[in-house]
């Protein structure tokens, strides 16, 4: 039967079958040898049957190859078919028992009966292997050693071949009692001399054939292996054909070939390296070729921005110097008209007044003639809204077409007399209220002294809304009678500074139910009584507004009848008041708690309490000045208690430290600080402020004679304050030229104050180059001189307001840069500065036109040629002062009080503290410490001219 034929047979057996089945074991082929006397390799077999009938023999082995093994483990053995050989028949399978009548004899392993299951009679049982027996049966084998002992004997058998088996058998047992069952091995049965030479692969073969093992040689495995070895062996004799069958090829062809081959390869890889070097080094070359031509365009280009920025610079220079000689030309051609112009008055003997044909000149100068009456009638009142009072009027005297203009009722909406007040009679007054009386809205009698029937033509404008009485010496309760019956709609009335008394509080709640601005700044004539009648009738309870500055009659009953009748106030001003005391403020705020915005200066006796009082109210601006009992604690109060707080005022508040700005840095809202005067802040605290969310809104910041600050924190100002528009930094000696580096880099900055400072020319040429710079203060700055004001001038041609008072070093040519550059020039002060001439003035006067305040005091050298020179061509001048103008007459003077809403006039020689006595020659440095405190006084006399002012 062939190897197909084995495997069908295989597996047409029964599952049950092929699990008891076992596999047949051979014996090693050195073992034949040995044990076959000379007979050829495999001419003979054996085969070993237990069966169940007694006395059964032994039947015939199937037939082996040369190379197989009976015991071998390893050994694949190949079952040749039936006729093959010895030409006996090969059992399919080893797993079927054994049947009387079968033509094939069977090869099978040792059986065993199960011990818990006796065959049953005239059967016979055959059992494949032990691995289905019972597991009792199986540790009797193991225990017993029988394996062993059949495998000793059997492999003795076969090898000695004794002519009488059981008188060996007999023997070996024998021997192998004596030696004991340990010391059994499976060749202890073979004659030394007999023994194979070949190496066991296993200690016992055994065990496989009675089936104590766990591994099962199923016949797939057997059909495996047969399967491996034909394969094996066919491709052996194949091979062995091909040798024999196919010629040989000459081996000197083959290694030439493969010579040739090996050369090829060799060239390839050789190439492939070569050109892996070429082509790393071609790559290197163009980066290093890429790197030169970016250097040489680099270069290029940088040479080329030289080249440009040095024809920009040569031709920036040349552009900036061909206009400062046309301005400088211009300048000459417009000053020697003026002069020409002067003397052509002269000669006629014309009498200069201020309303004059020359003002439409003004008006226009520089431009060719234009009827501005074509224009929108919105245009026009833009125009006009900037003129005052007088300007109205003198323009309505040009034509026919002007007068038309100057008679547009909304021109006439807000009238201002208090420009006018001196030289305006009370008729016009009454004539034009009669005339505008439906559309007057906003009326302004400050410092006017008028009679009672002027008054009470006031009473005649029904749409009234602000009226402002303050400073008027005639104004009463019965004028105020007059007034609150015609005019119930006053929302904003100022009574500052006049005569009234109970009466006219008792008005107030009956007739203005809908004020809510109102000013008693120092009336002093009403009393807390007064107070109490806010809050008969309807009240004033729409009162946000309220300002008793210099009420000192009021005590703290007053305040709290103010807060049972005004409980809506937000602004709450209280200045110049010695009495005020935390209990009064603390009565205010116990029913007033919408206040957002409180003004305490001059009140010394308050102190930290009163800002625990106010930590109920929503405060967004606070201002104390001149408080010394205020510390640091009151700061720990505004930032746990005020965070939208965004005006903090607190100069000349000695007790405040480095702590206090600490405190600050955390208020996000801030915009205003003012911390003058408060000279225990240095620059530990300036940069903790600085450091904080504070200082990126902030927009005003006063730090006046804190003379501890320096460079160092100037420089962090630059860094974080994007937003400053005002820095005062006046009296700090420690700032110097390398502080103005930082300053110039403040690009949003427009007024700067640097007063009192040991700033140079060095440090003005460094401010030229802001350009945006609109006002600069430098009085007291010893160092600078008339080289650095021009240098300046010439940078900042948009600046309104310079003050070089008490800088004796500068002449007429920071006048003539003046002239020349800053023709939008609104402010100067060229106080204590003795080397200023009326050439000066007249040039000043011949190019700007909208100056508006001028201060000359102690410009010893100046006459009574300066007050025509201004009359002429300052225009819109409001403020001048002139003390200590010894050569100027009080005739002059007196003209000028005219043409001006206000005039400080004095003919005496100058005082010791200007540095100079009545010739302009220095004082002796003797008299220095008498100059220092003088100094000293006019700031303090400045800064109180200043909160005049503003109140």
């Amino acid at each position: 039967m062939g190897e197909r034929g084995l495997s069908s047979a295989s597996r047409k057996q029964p599952s049950s079958n092929r699990k008891t089945s076992h596999s047949a074991r051979r014996v090693p082929a050195a073992s034949r040898r040995l044990a076959g006397g000379g007979r050829s390799e495999g001419s003979w077999t054996t085969a070993l049957h237990v069966g169940g009938a007694p006395g059964a023999a032994a039947s015939r082995f199937p037939r082996l190859l040369p190379g197989s093994s009976l015991l071998g483990r390893t050994a694949r053995p190949l079952l040749l078919p039936p006729g093959q050989g010895s030409g006996e028949p090969v059992a399919p399978s080893c797993s079927a028992p054994w049947l009387p009548g079968q033509s094939a004899t069977r090869a099978a392993s040792p059986a065993a009966l199960d011990a818990t299951s006796p065959a049953p009679p005239g059967k016979l049982l055959t059992m494949a292997s032990l691995r289905t027996a019972h597991p009792r049966l199986r540790n009797y084998f193991k225990e017993n050693y029988i394996p062993q002992v059949c495998e000793a004997l059997l492999c003795g058998i076969l090898v000695t071949c004794p002519e009488d088996p059981l008188r060996y058998l007999e023997k070996m047992l024998i021997l192998i009692i004596e030696n004991g069952l340990e010391s059994l091995l499976w060749d202890m049965c073979i004659d030394p001399s007999m023994k194979p030479k070949i190496r066991r692969l296993s200690e016992t073969y055994l065990e496989q054939l009675f089936g104590l093992d766990d591994q099962l040689v199923t016949p797939e495995l057997m059909i495996k292996a047969c399967s491996f070895y034909t394969g094996h062996l066919l491709k052996t004799h194949f091979c062995t054909w091909k040798d024999i069958a196919i010629p040989p090829v000459r081996e000197d062809d083959i290694l030439a070939e493969k010579m040739e081959r090996a050369i090829r390869y060799y060239n390839s890889i050789l190439q492939k390296s070569v050109f892996r070097h070429w082509h790393s080094y071609v790559e290197s070359h163009k980066e290093k070729l890429k790197a030169t031509m970016e250097r040489l365009q680099q270069m290029f280009y940088c040479q080329r921005l030289t080249i440009i920025l040095m024809n920009w610079q040569n031709k920036a220079r040349e552009k900036s110097k061909r206009r400062e000689d046309e301005l400088i030309l211009k300048h000459e051609i417009q000053l020697k008209k003026w002069k020409n112009k002067l003397k052509v008055k002269g000669s006629i003997g014309e009498e200069t007044s201020f309303i004059g044909p020359s003002f439409s000149e003004v008006f226009m100068s520089g431009t060719s003639s234009c009827d501005i009456s074509l224009l929108p009638e919105k245009v026009i009142l833009n125009i006009f809204f900037y003129f005052s009072l007088r300007e109205v009027i003198t323009c309505g005297q040009v034509n026919r077409a002007w007068m038309l203009m100057t008679q547009i009722s909304s021109l006439w909406n807000a009238i201002d007399f208090s420009t006018v007040k001196n030289v305006i009679a009370d008729r016009y007054i009454v004539s034009t209220l009669q005339r505008w009386r439906l559309n007057v809205l906003r009326l302004n009698f400050r410092g006017c002294s008028l009679r009672q029937k002027t008054f009470r033509s006031v009473s005649h404008c029904k749409n009234l809304q602000e009226l402002n009485v303050s400073d008027c010496p005639t104004f009463t309760d019965e004028s105020m009678r007059h007034i609150s019956e015609g005019c119930p709609g006053v929302l904003y009335l100022n009574l500052s500074n006049t005569t009234i008394t109970n009466r006219t509080m008792r008005l107030l709640p009956r007739y203005f139910q809908n004020l809510q601005n109102l000013s008693l700044a120092y009336c002093r004539k009403f009393t807390d009584k007064g107070l109490q009648y806010l809050n008969l009738g309807n009240g004033c309870h729409k009162l946000i507004y309220l300002d008793l500055s210099g009420c000192t009659q009021i005590s703290v009953q007053g305040f709290r009848n103010i807060a049972s009748s005004c409980s809506g106030i937000m602004h709450l001003t209280i200045n110049d008041m010695p009495t005020l005391t935390d209990n009064c403020v603390k009565a205010l705020v116990e029913k007033c708690s919408r206040i957002t915005s409180v003004v305490l200066t001059g009140a010394p006796h308050i102190s930290d309490h009163t800002f625990k009082a106010l930590s109920t109210c929503n405060l967004r601006k606070i201002r104390f000045e001149g408080n010394k009992r205020i510390s640091d604690a009151c700061f720990k109060f505004i930032d746990k208690n005020y965070p939208n707080i965004n005006h903090i005022y607190m100069a000349d508040c000695k007790e405040i430290t480095d702590s206090s700005l600490k405190s600050l840095s955390l208020l996000r809202q801030l915009t205003v600080l003012n911390l003058a005067n408060c000279v225990r802040i240095g620059d530990i605290g300036l940069r903790q402020f600085l450091d904080g969310p504070a200082s990126l809104k902030i927009r005003e910041l006063n730090l006046s004679n804190c003379i501890h600050l320096g460079d160092l924190s100037i420089g962090r100002l630059s860094e974080r304050c994007h937003n400053l528009n005002y820095l005062s930094l006046r009296n700090c000696e420690h700032l110097t030229d390398q502080g103005m580096e930082y300053i110039v880099n403040i690009f949003s900055l427009i007024s700067l104050d640097l007063s009192g400072t040991v700033i140079s020319n060095e440090g003005l040429v460094i401010l030229s180059r802001h350009r945006k710079l609109k006002e600069l203060s430098l009085s007291e700055c010893y160092k600078i001189t008339d080289v650095g004001i021009q240098l300046f001038c010439k940078g900042s041609l948009i600046l309104e307001h310079l003050d070089v008072s008490y800088c004796p070093q500068l002449s007429d040519e920071i006048i003539k840069a003046l002239a020349i550059y800053c023709i939008s020039l609104t402010s100067l002060h060229v106080a204590g500065c003795p080397k200023i001439t009326d050439s000066a003035i007249e040039m000043l006067s011949a190019k700007c036109h909208y100056l508006h305040i001028l201060d000359i005091s102690g410009c010893i050298l100046l006459t009574d040629q300066i007050v025509q020179d201004l009359q002429r061509g300052c225009r819109q001048l409001r403020i001048l002062k002139m003390q200590y103008c010894t050569r100027i007459s009080k005739e002059a003077a007196h003209k000028m009080s005219s043409v001006v809403q206000q005039q400080e006039y004095s003919s005496n020689d100058p005082p010791p503290w200007f540095g100079y006595d009545s010739e302009g020659k220095p004082l002796s440095e003797d008299l220095n410490t008498t100059v220092k405190a003088n100094l000293l006084f006019s700031a303090m006399k400045e800064s109180a001219y200043k909160i005049e002012e503003e109140i």
